[in-house]
């Protein structure tokens, strides 16, 4: 047995030690020093002070991108996992920024550490390739999450969402570890690949079977796809605006890219194939017929949605449809469309939630009607949101368009091998266009609506104004320029060899 180098080892996770003692100084200088401040003080001091060990990790990260692989993938270094790690650590300052002047709770300190918490289950989910620390990086993450969304103590609609969200994720975390302990006991391994390796067989044992489907329902309730989908429209509804955009976001990023390396690692060779009218059993026809139920639920749900929070809920839904397409096609060139997808889609999200914190502040909830003539009241946020919510749509030249491109293209490329891939494709396709609808319809609210004789003026702070502008660019950036971003995701997949 290989003796640990515990010295290597603490080299490795600095950045998550750095996020953690950056949420325990919050948590001491809020209690210590800042009681006696006003709420909004409070929170910008404090996610001022995260978004810097945020940006301490990530200089860690760039200063020492060694390659390492400790106790069998246990805990993992390579450029794939650090540009990963990178970006869910921009994510993070992107939502403490999001939560500088708000007001819905008192516990202010309690809240930011919970997202820095949250955001080193995501580092480790993300650097590892073995069972048991994926789990409990999973619990971590997810534990925040549920009191996260149950922060605002003022509405009880918050508490009854956390509360499914809870339930369902304590059910799909028994499935996950079900299903994993069915891998460990086929394979006498927690490691991936190695797992892989053991499982491999001309046939599909039954319990491999019953592990590729409960390994499926707790990763699909992760991601938010049909038919595990029930606690997404509630949660985006009803969490605070901040706790509602990490959901929506980062945990997207860190939960996609552990799904892939589950599916593609631990279930190599078990993938089946989608050849009608005789499937071939394997974990593929299990993703595609989640993706096809997500696709057409996520969109055609959203037409009748009166509220923006939940029609971004009933995107989502349809996103991870889309998304899905790319763990099926298992290839280098997939998870690079698949990183980058969701990466511009979290981007867009974050931006969306802002742009309805602002309204919401205002004019008390997220209706669509509430929208109408922001244009007129406030020209600058309302271009944002048009830029978000095209990016979301896939109009070019942004962000989310280039996305849906290429991930699609990725997925026709593969589909010489399946001609089913390709009815896939169609209709992604298809759902794309019908959700055009619902989302020209929030801009139709926006720009063609004339506002309320009684609606209030909309003067966003300059801060919160800016962040929305820097999201919006960044969007625009990213669709202007993705071949920077997919070379060095294609340049970091084949150095750890996905």
């Amino acid at each position: 047995m290989t003796p640990i180098n515990y010295a290597q080892l603490l080299r490795l996770a600095l950045p998550e030690v750095i996020v953690v003692a950056t949420a325990l100084i919050v948590m001491a200088v809020d209690l210590l020093a800042l009681q006696r401040r006003n709420i909004r003080t409070r929170f910008s001091v404090a996610a001022g002070i995260a978004s810097l060990g945020c940006v301490g990790a990530i200089v860690r990260i760039l200063l020492s991108p060694e390659v390492a692989n400790i106790l069998d993938g246990t805990l993992i270094a390579n450029p794939l996992t650090h540009l990963v790690q990178i970006a869910l650590l921009a994510l993070t300052i992107f939502t403490l920024l999001l939560s500088v002047d708000s007001t819905f709770t008192e516990h202010v300190g309690e809240f930011i550490l919970l997202i820095l918490f949250a955001t080193v289950g995501m580092m480790f989910l993300v650097g590892t390739q073995d069972l048991l620390v994926i789990f409990i990086s999973l619990e971590l993450l997810s534990l925040s999450l549920y009191i996260l969304a149950a922060f605002n103590k003022r509405n009880a609609r918050s508490w009854e969402a956390a509360l499914k969200y809870f339930l369902f994720g304590g059910m799909s975390a028994a499935f996950l570890l079900f299903g994993f302990s069915l891998l460990y006991g086929l394979s006498n391994s927690t490691n991936l690949p190695q797992i892989a390796a053991a499982i491999h067989g001309p046939a599909l044992n039954p319990l491999l079977v019953i592990a590729i489907v409960t390994t499926a329902i707790g990763l699909g309730f992760k991601v938010a796809a049909v038919p595990f989908h029930f606690w997404a429209p509630d949660v985006y509804q009803c969490a605070p605006a901040p706790s509602a955009a990490f959901i929506a976001s980062g945990s997207k990023v860190a939960s996609f890219f552990l799904f892939f390396q589950v599916m593609a690692l631990g279930f190599a060779g078990s993938q089946g194939a989608l050849t009608f009218p005789h499937l071939i059993r394997g974990w593929v026809p299990v993703l595609a017929l989640m993706a096809i139920a997500s696709m057409l639920l996520g969109n055609l749900v959203a037409i009748v949605q009166s509220s923006l929070r939940r029609l971004l809920a009933y995107s989502a839904i349809a996103h991870a449809g889309y998304m899905l397409l790319a763990i099926i096609t298992h290839s280098e060139q997939s998870l690079a469309a698949l990183l980058y997808y969701v990466f511009t889609y979290a981007l867009a999200t974050i931006g969306a939630f802002a742009v309805i914190s602002v309204v919401e502040e205002k004019r008390g909830d997220d209706q669509l009607s509430r929208f109408e003539g922001l244009s007129k009241q406030s020209p600058i946020i309302s271009f944002c949101l048009a830029i978000f919510i095209l990016s979301l749509a896939g109009i070019p030249p942004l962000a989310g368009f280039f996305a849906k491109f290429y991930l699609f293209v990725t997925v026709l490329e593969a589909s010489s091998s399946s001609a089913s891939l390709l009815g896939l494709v169609v209709l992604a396709l298809a759902m794309s266009a019908v959700s055009l609808y619902y989302y020209l319809q929030v801009l139709k609210r926006v720009y063609v609506t004339p506002p309320a004789l009684d609606a209030e003026a909309i003067r966003p702070p300059l801060f919160k104004q800016a962040l929305i502008v820097v999201l919006a660019a960044s969007v625009v950036l990213l669709g202007c320029a993705p071949q920077l971003p997919l070379h060095w995701l294609l340049s970091a997949i084949h150095v750890a060899g996905l």
